[in-house]
């Protein structure tokens, strides 16, 4: 699976794109959410798809295994996987994908004007190719950040996809305090 380049995140400073951390999907469970669904929790986002073979679940692994290294202060965060595929990402597929491997994380999906609109809101690529390996015949590579969102709704920063995960786990810790 290929990680698509695009622009960088914004940083704090404005000096890219901002990124509004704004959505208004549905999640696994079939409930309508947005960010203020959210309120008092930091989020820690990735975009990805269920028939990822490589990049998604690495990622979702490095989310896992970060959170469980800040024991009780994990609590404060609440993971998001949100759909680059919403034709084959359902909610009930979702859940039957992060249930059991990824209990903590909570996937997030909609229709594909909601889906592309919060890709826009976090700067995120995605595209539709052709993959003979998989069933259903493409793939959806995707840009692969890690966002930070804190409990106001505010982005605080972004991880790439090769930050290790004492790496993840010693940054989050910092922006917690």
């Amino acid at each position: 699976m290929s990680v698509l380049p695009g622009p960088k995140p914004s940083s704090p400073d404005g000096s890219r794109a901002p990124i509004s951390g704004r959505f208004s999907l549905v999640d696994h469970n079939g409930r309508c959410v947005t960010e203020a669904s959210f309120a008092g929790l930091w989020l820690l986002v990735f975009f990805g798809f269920t028939h990822c073979r490589v990049v998604c679940p690495r990622a979702l692994k490095r989310i896992d295994d970060a959170l469980a290294f800040l024991g009780p202060g994990a609590d404060a965060i609440q993971p998001l996987y949100i759909t680059v595929d919403p034709a084959r990402d359902t909610p009930d597929v979702m859940r039957n994908y992060l249930h059991d491997a990824h209990p903590r994380v909570l996937g997030l999906t909609g229709d594909d004007a909601a889906v592309q609109a919060a890709k826009k809101a976090f700067l995120v690529f995605s595209r539709r190719m052709e993959d003979t390996d998989d069933p259903d015949g493409y793939a959806m590579p995707h840009t692969a950040f890690t966002y930070l969102i804190d409990k106001a709704g505010a982005y605080r920063a972004h991880f790439p996809d090769t930050i290790s995960v004492n790496e993840l786990a010693e940054r989050l810790r910092r922006h917690l305090g």
